[in-house]
């Protein structure tokens, strides 16, 4: 009788710690397989942490290698710079596992390249600026400086003419001067508020010259070379050649000094640059000029 009594207890006891042995190997699957996944999840956290740095450490290598003359964008990549800097020291401390900053560091970033962008475009604009300037500067040296030169050749053709009758006979001209004028009708050298140029000069005194009434015919070049037209259309010749004017206005001439002005009305745009002036009469240069606008 007593040994059908514990044959039952000893299979209730086997039967027990069976199922603890598989509740133990289930546990241990499911710890192994919770730590497998956390394992990833922090593997994969760290390699987007680093991506995050090695793009950060590009960006600071790009805003090194930007730079201008200007002082007020030069201060501000100096500060966007730093900001960079700080940056990628706040990275470096940050756990990967710290979601949330990634993130922000993430958006500060695309922030940043936004703002390098805008240095970029602000940089090629002022460059462009400069180089035209600079070109349209030395092409309205050269044409003022050729100018010079005709001017010098007349004057020692004229020196060396025969017969002081002919050559006393000249129309002169001199103290030739260009203004710009803004709306409120004062003197302006800024591009973007001149309305109207203004040409003043003098006929010289000359009892030999013929009297009566002279037009006097200015022509004015922009910065480009290009002969700047109102609704004058008066032409004239100048060594034997037709010329458009720019503008012109005619006076009486007696034989005494007279001092005049011609207006230039109608020009749309007004650009940065030198602009130079030729004075005439029929067939004769009275001058030239120049006005640097900015």
């Amino acid at each position: 009788m007593e040994e059908k009594v514990s044959n039952p207890q000893e299979k209730s006891l086997k039967t027990t710690m069976y199922v603890m042995i598989a509740i133990a190997v289930v546990l241990a699957l499911v710890l192994a397989y919770v730590w497998y996944q956390k394992s990833s999840l922090v593997n994969e956290l760290n390699v987007e942490k680093e991506a995050l740095t090695e793009q950060m450490i590009s960006l600071q290598n790009d805003y090194a290698n930007l730079s201008s003359d200007n002082d007020m964008i030069n201060a501000q990549l100096d500060s966007s710079r730093e900001e960079v800097s700080q940056l990628i020291e706040r990275i470096k401390k940050t756990e990967a596992t710290n979601r949330i900053m990634i993130r922000k560091y993430e958006k500060e970033l695309g922030t940043l390249r936004s703002i390098m962008r805008n240095y970029i475009a602000q940089i090629d604009s002022l460059n462009t600026l400069n180089h035209k300037l600079t070109a349209d500067a030395a092409a309205a040296r050269k044409e003022a400086a050729e100018t010079r030169r005709q001017s010098e050749e007349l004057s020692k053709a004229v020196e060396s003419l025969t017969g002081q009758v002919a050559v006393g006979a000249i129309l002169k001209g001199r103290a030739v001067r260009m203004d710009a004028y803004n709306a409120s009708d004062k003197i302006t050298d800024r591009s973007s508020r001149v309305v109207r140029l203004m040409t003043t000069l003098s006929l010289v005194e000359n009892a030999l010259a013929p009297k009566g009434p002279v037009r006097v015919y200015i022509r004015v070049k922009g910065p480009d070379g290009i002969l700047l037209t109102s609704g004058d259309k008066h032409s004239f010749v100048y060594e034997g050649e037709p010329m458009m004017c720019s503008a012109s206005r005619e006076v009486d001439y007696q034989g005494e000094e007279v001092e005049l002005s011609i207006y230039l009305n109608g020009i749309e745009d007004y650009v940065k640059g030198i602009y130079t002036v030729d004075a005439y009469t029929d067939g004769n240069l009275l001058g030239s000029a120049e006005l640097m606008l900015r």
